[in-house]
């Protein structure tokens, strides 16, 4: 960070301090009452604490506020004036973020605090709203008494909000997520049902699908899977709408995940696969042309049909290399994910030996917190893998640790993954490392 940078940081935070028109006394009060209604009592006077508030908005040498200062500043900015948590754009929160960003907070802690109160937000089925910042929900709730209203602001915010909720998967249990993402859902269903500004149109029904196909996905994580598919057609529908056809790709690619988890048989899953390829030729979005032909080898490979499952693989390798600037898609897919697809397809169709070497070079690439989920997914099974080449103890060590992954991540696909290797060890079962992990797995998972 520049001197410049923290200078910024120091009078953003000297803003919102002014914004609540509070004294630097008045900020200490509120940091150690919050420390006292939190449970971790601060046992400093108003007079220290001052002090630092005022270190950390100097205009000359601005310190940054430590962990444990940070997230009671958090807390107290995450109120609204309304009594209701805000964390979206333009809120309090977020200025917080931003300001402790220009003082040289990691990207990694700030993402920590974020998830840390959107579980607070979320306690006990509360903070509906709270990923919306206090412009947007006066724009939605104007926009829901008339279609006519949306504007680009409304729309931006919307789309920050589904952005939000994405980048929380892996950290925040997905029923939360749910609520989160429930009011952009509904003002989508009922703002495209009424006279919306025809130049705005193509964005909503964007942000529409958008919002629709990430509610599929959290629904079939949810298990419940007849909400799951409504939302999908409605995603498909909306994206077709839309004139881009990379679009109702990534619907059909994310539908097609879900249905291979909760339709017998492959050939549901293949016809929405086979659809999510030729909408991805007729794109313009190298990404999603890459995992739509990448999920064709994955089918192809549980088909075990080898060489249709190498030429889609090699397709997919052929435009993950080709020039992505300016890729109007924003999907996160990359080398590490597509590696994973090569372990599959040599897991079904191939070499267990290279398949569990892809493997672990996808895990030890997906390092995101938005990975944790993929990671214990291609951890498991990379540990399928050690099964099939007759090392079971390696594998079952392996799983405790997705076990863990699981339990912590959340996601569905990693538990039937799971489920699937457990009983791929059933040669085994009377052995003591076989009953040790269906401790760890029943008293974990249930499962």
């Amino acid at each position: 960070m520049t001197a410049h940078d923290r200078r910024v940081g120091a009078a953003t935070l000297k803003r919102l301090r002014l914004s609540r028109c509070w004294s630097l006394a008045d900020t200490a009060r509120a940091i150690i009452d919050a420390a006292s209604r939190l449970g971790q009592p601060l046992g400093s006077s108003v007079p220290s604490v001052q002090r630092s508030v005022a270190r950390w908005e100097s205009p000359t040498a601005p310190i940054m506020p430590g962990e444990r200062y940070q997230l009671l500043l958090a807390h107290i900015y995450a109120d609204g004036s309304d009594g209701q948590h805000s964390l979206g754009r333009g809120s309090d929160f977020a200025e917080l973020l931003d300001a402790l960003a220009h003082l040289g907070e990691s990207e990694r802690r700030l993402h920590e605090l974020r998830a840390l109160l959107v579980r607070t937000a979320t306690d006990a089925g509360g903070g509906l709203l709270a990923l919306l910042g206090p412009t947007t929900q006066r724009a939605m709730t104007a926009a829901l008494a008339e279609p006519s209203h949306v504007d680009k602001e409304l729309l931006s915010g919307m789309r920050a909000a589904i952005g939000d909720v994405n980048g929380q998967v892996g950290s925040i249990p997905f029923v939360r997520l749910q609520l989160l993402l429930a009011p952009v859902v509904e003002c989508c269903r009922r703002v495209l049902a009424g006279a919306v500004p025809a130049p705005l149109l193509p964005d909503l029904r964007s942000i529409a699908a958008e919002a629709y196909t990430l509610a599929g996905r959290l629904a079939f994580e949810t298990r419940d899977d007849e909400a799951s598919r409504a939302l999908y057609s409605a995603a498909t529908d909306t994206a077709g709408r839309i004139g881009n056809p990379w679009r109702r790709a990534i619907v059909h690619m994310s539908h097609a995940l879900v249905t291979l988890y909760t339709t017998p048989g492959i050939d549901a899953a293949r016809n929405l696969v086979d659809a999510a390829v030729r909408d991805a030729r007729a794109g313009a979005s190298i990404a999603v042309r890459a995992r739509a032909h990448a999920l064709q080898a994955e089918i192809a490979s549980r088909a075990g049909a080898q060489r249709h499952a190498q030429a889609a693989l090699s397709l997919a390798w052929f435009d993950m290399e080709g020039d992505q600037d300016g890729d109007p898609s924003a999907i996160s897919f990359s080398p590490a994910h597509l590696r994973g697809f090569d372990g599959l397809c040599e897991l079904y169709v191939g070499d267990p030996a290279v398949a569990h070497d892809a493997f672990a070079r996808s895990a030890h690439a997906l390092t995101t917190q938005r990975d944790r989920v993929q990671r214990t997914i291609v951890t498991t099974d990379q540990a399928l893998a050690r099964i099939r080449l007759g090392d079971p103890h390696s594998a079952a060590d392996l799983l405790h640790q997705c076990i863990d992954g699981a339990s912590s991540a959340g996601g569905r696909v990693a538990t039937i993954r799971l489920r699937r290797a457990r009983h791929e060890l059933r040669p085994w079962r009377t052995e003591g490392f076989v009953a040790d992990l269906d401790d760890h797995l029943i008293g974990t998972l249930g499962a």
